[in-house]
């Protein structure tokens, strides 16, 4: 009797020869798509019995040059030959985790020990779930930045203001999740960098009043620079320094009455707006986002 010492599941596949190559090559996507990892044996049947596999001189780039010309993206396998109870048989064994995987254009995944076509919504998914954290300007790699660019006194200050506690710049960093793997996020530059604009040259604020409601007639403009924060209060001084000032006299006392109550545009609409501008830079081209404020008289935009 063949002893049986392998069987088949979510990330080994037997075969019985080279024949079923092709059969092979969709099982090594299948596996990669679910597990990113696996193992196959050539020379074993699926019920794991061993029954050898004959190999000659061009055996193994025949097997190679196969897995390359016909699985994408390209992924590139160890592939030996061994003996197993004095049957010698072919071991590949690959890995990646650049999915989606497609095996003669289409995508396949594992479920249990068989391999299930992908229908265009898994695809879709997987492809997603891959560039989930790419999606995200604010989740990047800010990759020339190092710890010497941002600033030690506007991280204490942060962490003050939020009733935590400093020990090092690269534990307060990591601890505010803006620092990963020795790298500074996007992030952290425009919060903390003592000067973002030397990363981001278009990471401005730009402010303006204008007459009407008409954006094309503007009749004050100033652009900003510093981190996110000085940003905000810049926009909230410009706005402040900009609106009409009226007055009532009660008693003796003359109280100043603005035209555009302070509480009527709040810190948090500007901290959004700068939020939403930051958070979204997927593409290359300039956004701007807006608080506009009474009939649009006055408007404040983060450039970048």
């Amino acid at each position: 009797m063949k002893k049986k010492i392998f069987h088949e599941n979510e990330t080994v596949e037997l075969k019985r020869s080279t024949s079923e190559l092709k059969e092979a090559i969709i099982s090594i996507v299948a596996i990669l798509n679910k597990n990113q990892k696996g193992a196959l044996y050539f020379g074993v049947k699926n019920d794991g019995t061993i029954v050898g596999q004959d190999i000659g001189e061009r055996t193994i780039r025949e097997i190679s040059k196969t897995i390359a010309d016909n699985i994408e993206p390209k992924m590139y396998p160890k592939i030996n030959k061994i003996n197993i109870n004095g049957k010698t048989c072919v071991h590949v064994e690959f890995s990646g985790n650049n999915m989606p995987y497609y095996a003669y254009g289409r995508g396949y995944i594992r479920i249990g020990d068989e391999n299930k076509q992908l229908s265009a919504q898994e695809l879709e998914s997987i492809i997603l779930k891959k560039h989930k954290g790419k999606l995200r300007w604010d989740t990047e790699i800010c990759e020339k930045a190092t710890l010497e660019d941002i600033s030690t006194v506007k991280v204490k200050s942060f962490l003050r203001t939020s009733g935590l506690t400093y020990d090092s710049l690269e534990n307060a960093l990591k601890k505010l999740r803006v620092y990963q793997d020795e790298k500074l996020l996007n992030t952290a530059v425009l919060l903390f960098g003592k000067k973002p604009q030397s990363f981001f040259p278009n990471a401005k604020l730009r402010c303006a009043v204008f007459g009407t409601t008409d954006t094309a007639y503007p009749i004050d403009m100033k652009d900003f620079e510093g981190d996110v924060f000085s940003l905000i209060e810049k926009a909230e001084d410009y706005i402040l320094q900009n609106i009409h000032i009226g007055m009532r006299v009660e008693g003796l006392q003359r109280i100043d009455i603005p035209e555009i109550d302070k509480e009527a545009f709040e810190r948090r609409s500007l901290m959004r707006s700068a939020i939403e501008t930051t958070t979204n830079m997927t593409q290359s081209i300039s956004r701007c986002s807006r608080t506009v404020l009474k009939f649009g008289v006055l408007v404040c935009c983060m450039v970048v």
